[in-house]
């Protein structure tokens, strides 16, 4: 008999319309001889509803897709999932969702009291990583270098403003200015002068009341993607993030709209190098108690020191996307990682956290 598996995406993040964008590429991969795919999205308001297979989730003439407001109503408390006082009786969650809300241990956490499988990370780290700030003191204390830094809080800054101008100054410029829970690099700033600081954190306090603010490094954008295959995760092959000069860093219109950006396969670094970053995906992976999957970005400096920038626990999940395009290039198709993460998600004990 068919598994029933909801693919959950949308939510109330910033990255609401690449959330919509993945679900359409897990749809569109799920193996239906085994599941019976259903489709359910969260609106920018946070109402869950029961989206039509055919309702288009794809990019069309520039616009970006989101999540109906008009379509049923999906009732999702503990006792599972249900429409119009139908239960769904759903086997399996495929939280297919980017950012606060979702990607930072809120689902996982509702999926865990409702005792549903689900695919993907545990409540903790979830959490852990969607802060940054957190996760780069745990990587730190797993012996990993991570970019030199420093968090600037909305209730803080008012107040402080000489002092982070002058830690930002200290930091030398440029620096970039971000959420520190966001993602896709929505309310990124790179600053190159004190004179745009404050205006940066603006930004990054309309997104998160918690600004990271970071030194710019001078060198390559590595990316790895980590698979947990039969209770064991396994890395890709590594990939180098190229975009074009017109922009002055990856940013999200340059990965979605701009068509800009492309991912080298496998990156072109020595053989040695590439196995210590493959070994640290690895490491960041297990030091923050993931499962299921996660992207994992580096920056290999100028002068050869390399530097985890962040573990993405969701990653964008298209099929041009660069995680299944990591493990494409490692010998294993989109179906098939798809697969795999559903396989899991059904073996694994979701006890203490979720992890």
């Amino acid at each position: 008999m068919k598994k029933n598996v909801a693919i959950v995406f949308g939510g109330r993040s910033s990255e609401h319309e690449i959330s919509c964008i993945s679900a359409a590429g897990i749809l569109s991969a799920i193996d239906t001889n085994k599941y019976n795919p259903i489709l359910i999205g969260i609106t920018r308001e946070g109402n869950w509803v029961n989206v039509s297979s055919d309702f288009p989730l794809v990019i069309a003439g520039g616009v970006l897709p989101e999540v109906p407001d008009d379509a049923p109503s999906v009732v999702a408390d503990i006792h599972g999932l249900c429409v119009a006082g139908k239960d769904l009786n759903i086997d399996l969650i495929f939280p297919v969702l980017h950012g606060p809300y979702g990607e930072d241990g809120s689902i996982q956490g509702l999926c865990v009291m409702a005792d549903i499988a689900f695919v993907g990370n545990g409540i903790l780290a979830s959490a852990v990583a969607m802060d940054k700030s957190f996760a780069k003191a745990i990587f730190a204390a797993h012996g990993m270098n991570v970019t030199p830094g420093f968090v600037v809080k909305s209730n803080e800054w008012m107040d402080n403003k000489d002092l982070f101008s002058g830690l930002a100054q200290e930091l030398g410029y440029p620096i970039f200015v971000k959420p520190a829970r966001g993602g896709s690099s929505r309310g990124t700033t790179k600053v190159k002068r004190s004179e745009d600081f404050a205006d940066a954190i603006a930004v990054a306090h309309s997104f998160d009341p918690k600004a990271l603010v970071e030194k710019a490094i001078a060198g390559r954008e590595i990316e790895c993607a980590v698979l947990e295959i039969a209770g064991s995760p396994e890395a890709s092959v590594l990939g180098q993030v190229h975009f074009d000069s017109k922009f002055e860093f990856y940013d999200f219109e340059s990965k979605y709209l701009d068509g800009a950006t492309s991912i080298e396969l496998p990156a072109p670094i020595d053989s040695a190098v590439s196995e210590e970053i493959r070994s640290q995906a690895i490491s960041a992976f297990k030091s923050l108690g993931c499962s299921g999957l996660a992207r994992v970005d580096f920056f290999l400096a100028d002068d050869g020191k390399i530097i985890i920038n962040e573990l993405n626990t969701m990653p964008g999940f298209t099929p041009t996307s660069v995680f299944p395009k990591m493990w494409a290039a490692s010998g294993m198709d989109y179906k098939r990682v798809v697969d795999e993460l559903i396989n899991t998600a059904f073996l694994r004990n979701n006890g203490v956290l979720g992890n």
